[in-house]
């Protein structure tokens, strides 16, 4: 791969039309680009990435752009505003196309199709690297040792099936450090989804019976895993060994239950995506059906972002490179609609997941049924979301009537604080707009002030919103906010702040020494008593006022200040945990779990190791006189 040098501004003059700018630049960078596959970038005056390309021939696919005949109003658009390019050249096509979906994953231009939710898919992982394997859910890298099952669409979806997995093979979930402590039998073992391991209830032999027909259960195998159970349980029968027949019973009554819930059957299908995508307003809804071993491991919906001309053919298949791009595809691909690159795809999965991937368009029989089915769960979905959207409109447009807005608000910014008598203090901020809460957009800022009094929720409102509108001016002075600009975040166009005069006044004079001036700012505070639904608005240079408690508008800012309150609270919880699982014992060079726990045994509490003297600490096993030394010297030169 080879990096070609990055084409120069266009010194074209002002008066020419933009689109004839964009093309004399991309004109001048003609000059040097190859006749080779590779990557193109196109880059705006702000030197932000307006789109990724790929192309077999750089040169014909850059060309094609300084052409104005044909080119749909987007490619107008974007030419206009480019002012530099960008080119990498790759050995082959395939090449090109991993490095552009793992360009657009990272840099999310404004032009691009973009998969929005990257989130890794949780497993099922039944581990191989202690003598009795654990069962348990697992997300990100697969690094430990064990056969990993999956993908599961959710982690709900994983916690529903190890639930029922658990009542059929009742395998430890504790970690191996609960199971190497453990002196009696815990809660699992009680409500009999696990075979008490840890105290010797069930031999290792036994025991490892039940994780290869785990095994067997996970790879598609159940059918004749039934027969074995039903065989055994019949045995168990005819030598009078009831209890063991209702142990066998029960665990082929919620296998048959798992199944029972299976809307996909597929036995002769190992592994397959299917990938379907539906498409109305202007939106597109992407549905994935994760299908392994002929069973269903759930589904999701995935909302591109893309223009409203572009095709299902063309989002689906932006969307497959994204969406495996870090992380293995299956050997079989299933699309609703045939793709003009399925085989160049294909490869190039097959490279990234190092085994042969194929990608295909059913069109008849179970397979075409499969993929209509997730078509039509990708229209109900697409539906929902269309439906959600229009009410969230609605009550954005509430909210800049209510405030003097000339436009409803793209971005809403809402801020609390959390602590306790001045303690662990932490600011929270979370950010709705047109999709509801962005999840992904929310903030916590842990107060570093040691100056401010205990409880001065005024100074933490100070710092919180000093830092975050100091850092959003330096990376962003233009405001060009686009959320798909990068790395840039976006401003917003309204604040709220839980609170009355006081804390809106603070805000205000921070926006003031910041010389921010386009931004509403708002307090909501609750009324007398801190009745709900009678709040009161504060804005600058406005008196207070109320809305009726029945009004959608006011419903639609208490859940605002509600998200943010809860958001402030479990933040401000976390720390304080955090603060208290601490122990000075921690601290010290050379202690570590085991040691930890021998001193603490002896002496109760780390105050305890603090007071003991230093031949008392030599007493304990496993603490050397050098170890004891150190402990010692730590409490005492430090104290």
């Amino acid at each position: 791969m080879e990096m070609t040098s990055k084409s120069p501004e266009s010194s074209n003059e002002p008066s020419e039309s933009p689109f004839k700018q964009g093309a004399a630049v991309i004109e001048k960078a003609l000059k040097t680009v190859p006749l080779a596959p590779g990557v193109y970038r196109m880059l705006d005056q702000a030197g932000q990435v307006l789109y990724v390309g790929k192309a077999k021939n750089l040169k014909k696919r850059v060309t094609s752009y300084t052409k104005m005949n044909g080119q749909s109003t987007r490619i107008m658009r974007m030419v206009s505003l480019t002012r530099s390019m960008e080119f990498v050249s790759t050995h082959t096509e395939v090449e090109a196309l991993l490095l552009e979906a793992n360009l657009i994953k990272k840099l999310k231009p404004r032009y691009n199709i973009i998969l929005r939710d990257d989130k890794s898919f949780p497993y099922i992982l039944i581990t191989g690297d202690h003598d009795w394997p654990q069962i348990s859910k697992h997300r990100g890298a697969r690094s430990r040792k064990g056969e990993y099952y999956g993908p599961f669409a959710s982690a709900g979806a994983v916690n529903e099936t190890l639930a029922t997995f658990q009542r059929i093979f009742p395998l430890r979930s504790c970690t191996d450090s609960e199971f190497q402590n453990r002196t009696r039998p815990c809660l699992q073992y009680q409500i009999k989804r696990c075979a008490g391991p840890c105290v010797g209830l069930i031999s290792c032999d036994d025991y490892l019976t039940v994780v290869d027909e785990a095994r067997s259960f996970l790879s598609g195998k159940s059918h004749s895993l039934q027969q074995k159970l039903a065989e055994r349980m019949q045995a168990a029968s005819d030598e009078l060994d009831f209890e063991q027949a209702a142990v066998l019973r029960d665990r082929l009554k919620a296998m048959a239950h798992i199944q029972s819930k299976q809307t996909i059957n597929l036995p002769n299908v190992e592994e397959v995506d299917v990938i379907a995508a539906h498409q109305e307003g202007g939106q597109t809804c992407v549905q994935v059906f994760f299908v392994r071993s002929g069973q269903n491991f759930g589904n999701r919906a995935h909302y591109p972002s893309h223009n409203k001309d572009d095709e299902p053919a063309d989002i689906l298949s932006a969307f497959i490179g994204q969406f495996y791009d870090g992380r293995p595809a299956p050997r079989r691909i299933w699309t609703s609609h045939s793709l003009e690159e399925a085989e160049l795809i294909a490869d190039a999965l097959s490279i990234s997941s190092e085994r042969k991937v194929k990608i295909e368009t059913p069109k008849r029989g179970p397979k075409r049924e499969l993929v209509e089915h997730a078509i039509l769960n990708a229209k109900g979905a697409l539906a929902r979301r269309m439906a959600e959207n229009a009410t969230q409109r609605k009550h954005l447009a509430g909210v800049a009537e209510l405030f003097g807005m000339a436009e409803p608000p793209s971005r809403i910014e809402v801020y609390d604080n959390s602590h306790i008598s001045g303690t662990h203090s932490t600011g929270a901020l979370v950010v709705a707009g047109p999709d509801g809460f962005e999840k992904k957009a929310y903030r916590k800022f842990n107060i570093k002030n040691q100056d401010l009094a205990p409880g001065d929720d005024y100074g933490m409102m100070r710092e919180v919103l000093t830092r975050r509108f100091s850092r959003l001016q330096k990376e962003d002075p233009d405001k060009a906010g686009p959320e798909s600009s990068g790395s840039r975040e976006q401003w917003p166009d309204l604040i709220l702040i839980d609170g009355g005069q006081g804390q809106l006044s603070v805000a205000q004079d921070v926006f003031d020494e910041l010389g921010i001036t386009d931004v509403a700012l708002v307090g909501i505070a609750k009324g007398p008593d801190r009745n709900a639904g009678r709040e009161r608005f504060f804005m600058t240079g406005k008196a207070p006022f109320s809305l009726p408690e029945k009004d959608p508008t006011l419903y639609f800012l208490q859940r605002l200040r509600d998200e943010v309150h809860n958001f402030a609270i479990t933040t401000h919880r976390a720390k304080r945990s955090r603060a208290i699982g601490k122990s000075p014992l921690d601290e010290i060079p050379g202690i570590g779990g085991k040691r930890k726990k021998a001193l603490l045994n002896r002496f109760g509490s780390a105050k305890g190791v603090e007071q003991a003297a230093l031949s008392d600490l030599e007493a304990v096993e496993g603490i050397s006189k050098a170890t004891a030394t150190t402990i010692y010297n730590f409490f005492h030169e430090n104290g």
